[in-house]
């Protein structure tokens, strides 16, 4: 276990010193800012909702479970029973850290970001696999999920093991939740064909 925190530490000094840069230092606080992220997706649900089909809405609402899903399993069950400081919590990574956000006082192991991104983005990827008109659509969700979690070792708030872990229990929902919500989006769909 000492190996892995070791490799995790020194992935995160790669990546929060060596790769940064002034236009990272300019642009991950943003893509990381929890304001900036509730108002993107609820202005996507917006839009869904308004302007989007009967499955198209349905998705949006599950959605919605799959990122509430994802967000409780990572902030209320695995962050208290795994316990991990934030590197931002760490002396011995303190002259090394470059903090570009406040810390938190919360747990670092998953980060609930990267679960919550992939959660959504994992969703849709799945529920929209048919179609291969959203094939950027799908592809762009991946990479907004990916910048979403590499923006919070950046900002100096997670080591890359806890976005790789939120990344995958957000995938796992993601998938759980739109294989659920495509026996029930569908449905109707397939019965009026069938009629």
């Amino acid at each position: 276990m000492e190996t892995l925190q070791s490799l995790d530490s020194l992935l995160f000094v790669v990546v929060n010193q060596t790769l940064s840069n002034p236009a990272t230092d300019a642009l991950m606080p943003l893509i990381t800012n929890d304001w900036a992220l509730r108002i993107g997706y609820a202005l996507a649900l917006g839009l869904m909702l308004w302007r989007g089909s009967a499955n198209w809405r349905r998705a949006a609402l599950f959605s919605v479970l799959a990122l509430a899903l994802a967000d409780q399993l990572s902030g209320s069950v695995f962050k208290p029973l795994l316990e991990r400081s934030r590197p931002c919590q760490t002396p011995e990574l303190f002259e090394h850290l470059r903090l570009l956000v406040h810390c938190g006082a919360g747990k670092s192991l998953p980060s609930s970001h990267a679960a919550n991104a992939f959660a959504v983005a994992s969703f849709f990827f799945w529920v929209s696999w048919h179609d291969a008109n959203l094939r950027l659509m799908r592809w762009g969700l991946a990479g907004a999920a990916s910048l979403v979690a590499l923006s919070r070792v950046f900002v100096g708030v997670h080591y890359p093991g806890d976005i790789i872990a939120g990344a995958a229990l957000g995938s796992v929902c993601g998938v759980a939740v739109g294989t659920l919500a495509l026996r029930y989006m569908l449905a109707p769909e397939k019965k009026a064909r069938a009629g």
